[in-house]
């Protein structure tokens, strides 16, 4: 093993010859023979804490594009199916991500070919470090670290603290990238269907998520939607590289949950509180949650959209202390009408308001709402 008498060197007096080869033919076996014995004596030497061997370590906050080959520790936090692509010799490739942290930030790590197969069969699993070693570059969503057959990936026995950097909803802005936020769960809507431009079938998940700073939407596409399966009202949640993007429609920022994000269950206390408008307050343009009474009902009615399908309409009423305003209950929501009476307490959360009949301010409540009654 002439390739590892120089790492070696430096271990002399920390361990003998023989147990140092036999940790490198360990550490090789371990990654299943997808790493050179160069690399593996670096791993060992790395475990050993000989930090004078040849291994160069960094901390996550630090590497960069300038960094090219980087070694460092951190714990994954979220591990990504791999996924089979197509080259241009005609071979079939396949790709994993994972996510990893250290107490100085978090960074998405990509595994190539043989190397993304662990990320099936367990070999890689969340919740434990791992010593990486493989080279910086600008990725999909910023920095990430590829590992090709010149690094390797290797379980440590370091205790890694993981610190994800999490942002508060309101400091999401439109545009940004690399999105990791804890929210409590306010609402899980149906998986819906749609034609994609290709004439394949799509399908699309909304989740609304809270958190003491404000409240969010979330908008899981295709595969991702079966992530809210399990999810209930009140859970909380974590979700890693996101992207935030305004909604033409609503002109709200929401954050989409794609093929590079992940979503799951947290044990994280979060803290939440629906920030109610007086009915006088309400303006044209935007949403609002407003609390109050039923003081008028309407009829519920039945019809035919432009695109064939069918649908329901029903009006209320809901005053407060400062007004009153008219309520536009549509599909679901509009069989509401029947289920109360005048002086019912009732929420309507997230409706938009606009200009009705003759320019009086009232509330939609449609697919983007919630309705409460007490």
């Amino acid at each position: 093993m002439d390739d590892i008498d120089t790492v070696y060197e430096k271990l002399e007096g920390i361990i003998s010859r023989e147990e140092f080869e036999a940790k490198v033919e360990e550490k090789i076996e371990e990654m299943h023979n997808l790493c050179d014995v160069q690399t593996a004596a670096l791993l060992v030497a790395h475990n050993l804490g000989a930090t004078d061997a040849g291994v160069e370590t960094t901390k996550i906050a630090d590497i960069n594009e300038s960094s090219s080959n980087v070694n460092f520790t951190g714990k994954a936090v979220s591990i990504f199916e791999p996924k089979e692509f197509s080259r241009d010799d005609g071979t079939t490739g396949r790709v994993g991500n994972i996510i990893v942290a250290d107490e100085t930030g978090s960074i998405r790590v990509t595994l190539w070919d043989d190397l993304a197969d662990l990320l099936k069969t367990g070999d890689i699993s969340t919740g434990k470090s791992y010593n990486i070693s493989g080279y910086a570059k600008e990725g999909y969503s910023g920095i990430e670290v590829n590992i090709g057959r010149g690094g390797g990936i290797s379980e440590s026995e370091e205790n890694v603290k993981a610190n994800i950097n999490l942002s508060g909803i309101s400091d999401i802005k439109d545009g940004d990238s690399d999105v990791n936020v804890v929210g409590m769960v306010l609402d899980v809507s149906d998986v819906r269907t749609f034609q994609k431009r290709d004439g394949s079938q799509g399908r699309v998940r909304n989740i609304t998520i809270g958190d003491e700073t404000g409240k969010i939407r979330i908008t899981l596409w295709d595969g991702r939607t079966e992530l809210a399966d399990k999810l209930e009202n009140g859970d909380s949640v974590e979700i890693i590289n996101g992207y935030a993007r305004l909604n033409n429609y609503s002109q709200e920022v929401e954050i989409q949950v794609g093929n590079h994000s992940s979503l799951r269950k947290t044990d994280r206390e979060v803290e939440f509180e629906e920030d109610y408008t007086p009915i006088a307050d309400i303006i044209p343009g935007q949403p609002y949650s407003i609390k109050g009474a039923v003081s008028g009902m309407g009829d519920l009615k039945e019809f035919t959209r432009s695109n064939g399908s069918e649908g329901k309409v029903s009006n209320i009423y809901v005053s407060d202390e400062t007004g009153r305003i008219r309520i536009a209950l549509w599909d679901e929501k509009a069989e509401l009408v029947d289920k109360v009476d005048i002086d019912t307490p009732i929420k309507i959360i997230d409706a938009f308001a606009k200009s009705g009949f003759n320019e009086e301010v009232e509330l939609n409540a449609g697919g983007r709402s919630k309705v409460v009654v007490d």
